[in-house]
């Protein structure tokens, strides 16, 4: 059976340039707290949506204007918060998202948007509890996605990874941690878990105390990967 780990949920959002393992983090992250019963839900960005499925689409046929790409991903963010997002952490659930509004001001930002900009255009979404940064070298970023049969696309060139990896690392992100991803998929996973439970353990402590509730946080901290 699985149950809400905390009243209100918990968004986590996991960043950074491609290559990082933003998905590899997501998939693993969630099986493990749905292993110890708790609600999970996984989505990422830009969704599989009218909108979302454009600029996928983009990516690889030839890039939008930055403008025209600012306005699709704030409509496809607008649905994605008001049918998946706000819902689940309603129920209670851990929401991971792979990919959030940090990644349209750092990517649209490399294209010459205004970053600061760009963050008041997000102010209607729900500012994540936690958000992991894989922070990684491009050119490594650019090996693993090689290596994985596929082919980097129009977004996926040294120069444009590196200028949002810069813009990755300056924003001021709410309760950023910052992660190594050069380091292998379990200690990348372990980083991560040991924040999700800090910042699981922190909301919990905005409200009423609940003694089961400190348990289980307990139980998920003692489970954490090796």
């Amino acid at each position: 059976m699985t149950t809400g780990l905390i009243p209100g949920g918990l968004l986590v959002a996991i960043e950074g340039i491609d290559g990082a393992g933003k998905t590899t983090l997501a998939r693993d992250l969630a099986s493990g707290l749905a292993a110890h019963g708790i609600l999970v839900e996984t989505s990422k960005e830009p969704t599989q949506g009218p909108w979302g499925t454009v600029l996928r689409q983009s990516a690889s046929e030839g890039r939008l204007s930055p403008e025209e790409e600012v306005r699709l991903l704030l409509l496809d963010r607008r649905q994605h918060v008001e049918e998946l997002i706000k819902p689940a952490l309603a129920a209670g659930a851990v929401v991971i998202l792979d990919r959030y509004y940090p990644s349209m001001v750092a990517y649209q930002g490399a294209h010459g948007l205004p970053v600061a900009r760009l963050l008041q255009d997000n102010a209607f979404a729900p500012a994540p509890d936690l958000t992991l940064v894989l922070d990684l070298e491009p050119s490594l970023g650019l090996a693993r996605i090689r290596a994985r049969g596929d082919k980097p696309n129009l977004f996926e060139t040294e120069d444009n990874l590196e200028r949002c990896r810069a813009i990755f690392l300056d924003m001021q992100l709410p309760s950023r941690v910052v992660i190594d991803a050069s380091n292998d998929a379990v200690e990348v996973l372990r980083m991560a878990w040991k924040a999700v439970i800090e910042a699981a353990r922190t909301k919990v402590g905005q409200q009423l105390p609940d003694h089961a509730l400190a348990a289980r946080l307990l139980r998920l901290e003692a489970a954490a990967p090796a």
